[in-house]
């Protein structure tokens, strides 16, 4: 029979919230979450909480928001919750050595990608970016170095084709949760031997950027694909038409090249999609999002504005 764990979980966005239901309802105890400090959200900019603390507060779980892990005060009442063992998901700060030598089993980390590739902050959003064809989740032992430390378990995860950033992250945080279950029942029963990592093969994943989000149309049509895919929630893909900011949220790559036409330019125009010239290739956009309003799809955004073959979608940086 496994020994119930003790166990205080690490974790800011909705990405961490199934690691904290799923633990909390196997047989260990969550005693406590830690997650990032409120921040100011949306256009408002009000103070608003983490998704994770959002979640643990209607469980009547206690939650800490140090503004400094290194605070004495912090690890003090960390230290007052005697936990077995610390649980990661998508915290968002580096864990000082002292922190990670608390709990008598240590750290895990719930990591959204196949380490040692993808270390780092948005391994989700490279991985579509750079066009793999899977991805999945690490379960590792946190050491003092960025994801680096020894592997306890790894699922592979399929990305279709047409997967965006944010429907990938919500699946992988629902097999990570569950595997992370897993893992806990295993270190409860006894010491897990980890598999170190390839520092050769390590790839990294920064953080993304706002200007990310500017779409060159002069490159192939799969690439600008992958763009508008992974940068969802946010940056989100963009280019100006006609002047006007334009969100690109959906898109497909069409089967036609169309090796005359300047990359940028509006080449066909159906019910559903405007058909964009790329180099090679062709795009078809299916979901876009003019300044001002939400999402919406093509046939909704023709009925309201005056766009024509020949139009061309121009760089974020052409705006005079």
């Amino acid at each position: 029979m496994v020994t119930p764990l003790r166990i205080v979980v690490f974790g800011t966005p909705a990405f961490a919230v199934p690691t904290l239901n799923e633990l909390r309802r196997s047989r260990h105890e969550v005693v406590a979450v830690v997650t990032q400090p409120d921040r100011p959200r949306g256009r408002g900019q009000k103070m608003a909480p983490s998704a994770m603390k959002t979640e643990a507060v209607a469980a009547g779980v206690p939650v800490l928001q140090p503004e400094r892990l290194r605070d004495g005060t912090f690890h003090g009442t960390l230290e007052s919750f005697h936990p077995d063992l610390c649980v990661v998901a998508a915290y968002g700060q580096i864990l000082p050595q002292r922190l990670l030598d608390l709990p008598r089993l240590g750290f895990i980390n719930v990591h959204a990608s196949l380490l040692p590739r993808w270390r780092g902050a948005a391994p989700v959003h490279r991985a579509i970016m750079a066009g793999d064809a899977e991805t999945g989740v690490t379960i590792m032992q946190v050491v003092f170095a960025l994801d680096a430390g020894p592997m306890l378990a790894r699922t592979v995860v399929p990305i279709g084709l047409d997967d965006t950033s944010t429907e990938l992250e919500a699946r992988l945080a629902d097999i990570g949760a569950r595997f992370l279950v897993d893992v806990t029942d295993r270190l409860a029963e006894g010491p897990i031997a980890g598999e170190p990592q390839d520092e050769a093969a390590a790839t990294y994943a920064p953080r993304l950027e706002r200007h990310e989000s500017e779409v060159d149309w002069a490159r192939p049509a799969a690439v600008i694909h992958n763009q508008i895919r992974g940068l969802q929630p946010w940056p989100v893909a963009a280019a100006e038409l006609r002047q006007n900011r334009v969100r690109l949220w959906r898109s497909a790559v069409a089967s036609v090249d169309d090796e005359g036409a300047v990359p940028g330019t509006i080449v066909d125009i159906s019910a559903d999609a405007l058909v964009v010239a790329t180099s090679p290739g062709r795009l078809r956009l299916l979901r876009v999002q003019p300044d001002g309003r939400t999402a919406m799809a093509v046939r909704d955004f023709l009925n309201g504005h005056i766009v024509a073959v020949g139009d061309r979608f121009t760089p974020l940086a052409a705006r005079s």
